[in-house]
């Protein structure tokens, strides 16, 4: 049988131990290629926190050192057929220097990304994206281009 001594000693320890759930931020990676006129590419990464239900992303061009960071907007769902996934169009806006500067729009089913668009606010220009599927990456080197 455990002594007093010895179980006030044990609750004691148990509260120096922070109590915390765990937590892990998923990361997903994607490459993107302009669909027409000069060549851009530019690497999208989305974060989710499961348990804080927190997500944020950034997009970083190839030849850039700098990461943008994108603010998630929306999401919007549409049913295209009974039994097949659905098809989302998430928005993500563009903070550069404390300002809105554009915005990211990507056409997604399953797991499949069908499209990215990019909208410069300031020109109002809209430039079309393809992702490279056959791009390696990874959370630690990023698209390999």
């Amino acid at each position: 049988m455990i002594g007093l001594k010895s179980l006030s000693a044990f609750i004691s320890a148990l509260l120096l131990i922070p109590m915390t759930a765990h937590s892990e931020v998923n990361t997903e990676i994607s490459c993107f290629r302009s669909q027409e006129g000069k060549s851009i590419n530019f690497e999208f990464r989305s974060y989710y926190d499961t348990v804080t239900r927190w997500s944020g992303a950034g997009v970083q061009y190839t030849k850039s050192h700098k990461v943008i960071p994108l603010v998630f907007r929306s999401t919007e769902e549409e049913v295209m057929a009974e039994g097949r996934p659905s098809q989302f169009t998430t928005t993500w806006v563009e903070v550069s220097e404390g300002s809105l500067t554009g915005e990211y729009e990507m056409v997604s089913q399953g797991a499949r990304i069908y499209g990215m668009t990019y909208t410069n606010y300031k020109s109002g220009k809209k430039y079309s994206f393809d992702q490279d599927i056959a791009m390696e990456a990874s959370p630690e080197n990023g698209c390999q281009w």
